[in-house]
């Protein structure tokens, strides 16, 4: 393993122990989803990679064969697996399917692939509440996965976008990642909130991806979002939340939940960063070693310094060299694996 990103989940799954509900509990598979690395082996009649390959690691697994993944939505097969292996990525070597492994061209970075999983979590999602252009985009959170949403919706034609967060840090970091709006979530009063950021935006927005799972951000949202607007659920909730339900049914909002990726969005995402469509680097805030990953745990919880995309280096530092050669085309970060 090279780079692997933090993710929210990891966060809830370091401090709660399972993933989304008790009964998904995520010992003693480990953490870590969001990684790339260099296949450093590989089984009998494996032709998809080869050794030496610089690959991302798509960490989830469908049958292929239920309802759900013959209409292209394997995020919801029942039987899906995750972590189809030897567990979590933060590690230093890993097993995994062939098939779950893509080629990173040469001038995709490691850290980028590591970008590659929530990326595509923020095209799906993009998908899911119909960005297009000349949409306005409410994003609620600031961290990885809303910023990569604020930059999807920027790629699908958003004209003009708003990033809301409780940290004032996290908005200083949004502003820097692309143009747009902040505002500060300072009360916890939704209908308070959906006014300034009303002013703020000049008009309410046509569509809010909420990514923070918090229930009072999901309460703002629905206060926040233009009568006739869709809100999109892409943060991890809590199991049972109490939301303005009548508010939402007077708007007529269409309320739409997002979980994980699907309808290709994985190789849609590798696609984006390959062609530059969309550049995902400035979401990246901080590197820790692997031997550090509790601290950068940790620093990811609390945002400490603006955090937003957190990558832990899973490879020995004796074992890679880092050289950064200039490009005046193309500005990329060159890994070379030390002979």
């Amino acid at each position: 393993m090279h780079s692997v990103g933090i993710c929210g989940t990891d966060i809830h799954n370091w401090k709660k122990g399972y993933m989304l509900l008790e009964k998904y509990p995520i010992k003693p598979r480990g953490l870590g989803h969001e990684g790339s690395g260099v296949v450093s082996a590989t089984g009998d009649g494996v032709t998809e990679v080869h050794i030496g390959d610089r690959v991302a690691i798509q960490p989830l697994f469908p049958c292929m064969e239920c309802e759900f993944c013959e209409a292209a939505r394997y995020n919801i097969c029942p039987k899906i697996a995750l972590w189809i292996g030897t567990g979590g990525q933060f590690t230093r070597y890993i097993v995994r399917s062939a098939k779950c492994c893509y080629r990173l061209p040469d001038h995709v970075s490691f850290e980028e692939g590591a970008l590659l999983e929530p990326l595509a979590l923020g095209l799906h999602a993009v998908q899911r509440s119909g960005v297009g252009i000349g949409k306005t985009v409410l994003i609620v959170g600031a961290g990885s996965i809303g910023m990569l949403c604020l930059l999807s919706a920027k790629a699908a034609g958003a004209t003009e976008t708003c990033v809301a967060d409780i940290f004032q840090g996290r908005l200083d970091s949004a502003k820097k990642v692309c143009q747009t709006s902040v505002v500060l979530v300072d009360s916890t009063d939704g209908e308070e909130m959906a006014i300034k950021i009303e002013e703020t935006m000049g008009n309410m927005p046509d569509i809010t991806i909420e990514c923070s799972g918090s229930e009072a951000a999901i309460q703002m949202a629905i206060h926040a979002t233009k009568p006739g607007g869709t809100v999109a659920l892409a943060g991890l909730a809590p199991p049972m939340a109490t939301i303005p339900l009548a508010i939402a049914t007077v708007k007529e909002l269409n309320i739409t939940c997002v979980f994980r990726y699907a309808h290709d969005s994985y190789r849609r995402a590798l696609a984006a960063v390959s062609t530059g469509t969309i550049n995902a680097k400035p979401v990246i805030t901080h590197h820790f070693p692997l031997e550090k990953a509790p601290e950068a745990m940790e620093a990811a919880r609390v945002a400490k310094d603006g955090a937003i995309k957190i990558i832990v280096d899973c490879y020995k530092q004796k074992e890679y060299v880092r050289k950064k050669r200039q490009n005046e085309t193309m500005g990329k970060f060159e890994y070379f694996l030390k002979k």
